[in-house]
């Protein structure tokens, strides 16, 4: 019977090598190598347009992100939670409504003094890191004698960087899985479709680095669950475990799905003993680079993460004769996840695409992994193993926001990017599951070429219809009236935006097109094993 994801790549023959490191990945014929290529050359494309069209912050948090960082690089510090404040700089910098008449700004924080407004800026709640490197960005840039929408586009192409190499991992990671060229293409697809992933990930925000570094998690666990057995894989996957938790608490679960990975991903039946010794050293290595925010903040504050809302949202009890409703908390958290996940744009995520479309797509994406991804099958410990992060993640937001509303009697704290670590988690869940939903390589193939024309799609149409949303009146057209809005709301020239999003348009067509030529696997071997 036909086998969707990969069996465990180890030899049983006598002598062998303990392990087949790439075992099944087979070789990257030319079609396959222009499609990953031209999809990543796409996806950058993408990128600098939601950096450059998006409005000057309004992206989620990006004044308290972008304030942060400029606090870092005036030497103000990192003080505790709750006792930062926004510069008075930044705050009429963001509430300018000509960016292109702003001040500078080094002369914005001369006439300010460098002073700090009564709001908190909540950012001291996370680690320093991002915010040190954005404002080492800053200083590269020489940001005191550029205008704050200038300055801050700086610091959006940095968490573009980021988040580029997103369709590369997916893309390897899927064929890792599935040992399906075809599939793996159509994975680095999936990362365009959600065009909320590229907006967060070309603004100032803390986001873009973890999602890098998550993905890597996931894909170097990957390789250990399927057969890589190299010294040198564990300690890249310890490695980037330690470097993902400096960022932000949101890649904590990374924690417990690397361990479930290594814990599994010892070869044969081997020892329990053996088994906890492989796992714990790996995450000892990744403790050493990564735990030391955390342990901070336990010895200073009994407490993993402070509070930094605790001041902007203070605790209040329920009305008489109320109180915390389940029902209403489940519906404002799938609704709030859902549509943040897919597309909910603008500094009050107040630009959102249909729900028939992130409805349809989160229905279809969660159902088919919950029929057909988990099924008894060769490769079901591959899928249980993926699903551990999602899965964390989701306990760990519900439990925090619902402590949250008890609280506060507010449903906060349920954002879809929230589960971007796990994006290609769920890219990879997804293969597995409609691999086996398409069981025939004629559906498989019309399969694939449908998401990838609709990640496509939606990467395009995602940065139009932002734009459509502040400059037309949310209606999608583009007149010479709301280009003139463009080019007063951004850094960069507006034909250059236009010629930008042509050439998106002209790449990702053509590695939609090429896609059809990338076989279902890598060999006429694999194709009997694993089409």
């Amino acid at each position: 019977m036909a086998t969707e994801v990969a069996r465990d790549h180890r030899s049983t023959a006598p002598g062998a090598r303990a392990s087949a490191p790439d075992a099944g990945a087979g070789r990257i014929r030319r079609p396959e190598l222009l499609v990953v290529l031209a999809v990543t050359a796409g996806f950058a494309i993408v990128l600098f347009l939601w950096a450059a069209v998006v409005p000057a912050f309004q992206a989620p948090d990006e004044k308290a992100h972008f304030d942060a960082a400029v606090h870092v690089a005036i030497g103000d510090g990192w003080p505790d939670p709750g006792h930062l404040h926004v510069l008075e700089a930044v705050d009429r910098a963001a509430g300018t409504e000509d960016p292109s008449a702003s001040p500078t700004m080094g002369e914005l924080l001369d006439q300010t003094g460098a002073g700090q407004t009564d709001t908190v800026d909540q950012m001291t709640q996370h680690p320093p890191t991002y915010y040190v490197v954005a404002a080492g960005v800053l200083h590269l840039v020489h940001f005191e004698s550029l205008q704050p929408s200038e300055a801050l586009f700086a610091v959006r192409l940095l968490g573009a960087l980021f988040v580029l190499p997103l369709p590369l991992l997916a893309w390897a990671t899927v064929r890792r899985v599935t040992r399906s060229p075809r599939a793996a293409v159509t994975g680095a697809f999936a990362v365009l479709a959600v065009p909320q992933l590229a907006s967060i990930g070309a603004s100032a925000s803390n986001d873009a680095p973890v999602m890098l570094f998550a993905a890597t998690t996931v894909w170097l666990a990957t390789r250990v669950l399927t057969g890589d057995r190299r010294l040198r894989t564990t300690i890249a996957l310890a490695v980037s475990l330690g470097i993902a938790i400096t960022w932000k608490g949101t890649a904590l679960p990374l924690i417990p799905f690397a361990g479930v990975a290594l814990f599994l991903g010892a070869p044969g039946p081997a020892r329990l003993g053996s088994r906890i010794v492989r796992t714990l050293w790996p995450l000892a290595i990744a403790a050493v680079i990564g735990a030391w925010w955390w342990l901070r903040n336990l010895v200073v504050f009994h407490t993993l993460q402070p509070n930094g809302f605790e001041s902007l949202r203070p605790p209040k009890p329920f009305p008489a004769g109320t109180g915390p409703d389940p029902v209403t908390f489940a519906d404002v958290s799938w609704s709030t996840i859902a549509r943040t996940f897919w597309g909910s744009f603008g500094g009050r995520a107040q630009w959102i695409i249909s729900p028939v479309v992130f409805e349809t797509a989160t229905v279809l994406a969660l159902g088919a992994i919950l029929v057909w991804a988990f099924r008894r099958a060769p490769g079901l410990r591959v899928a249980i193993t993926l699903a551990v992060l999602p899965a964390t993640i989701l306990v760990l937001q519900t439990s925090n926001s619902w402590g949250s509303y008890l609280s506060t009697t507010f449903v906060g704290a349920t954002q879809g990017r929230y589960y971007f670590p796990a994006i290609v988690a769920f890219i990879a869940l997804s293969a597995i599951a409609w691999r086996r939903a398409f069981g025939t390589p004629t559906g498989r193939r019309r399969a694939s070429l449908v998401v990838s024309a609709l990640g496509a799609a939606l990467a395009l149409y995602g940065v139009l219809f932002v734009y459509a949303s502040f400059a037309e009146h949310s209606r999608v057209r583009v007149t010479p009236r709301g280009l003139d809005v463009l080019d007063a709301s951004s850094p960069v020239a507006v034909p250059l935006v236009v010629v930008c999003w042509l050439l998106a348009l002209v790449v990702l067509a053509a590695a939609v097109v090429t896609s059809v030529r990338v076989p279902s696997a890598t060999t006429p071997t694999e194709t009997e094993e694993a089409a």
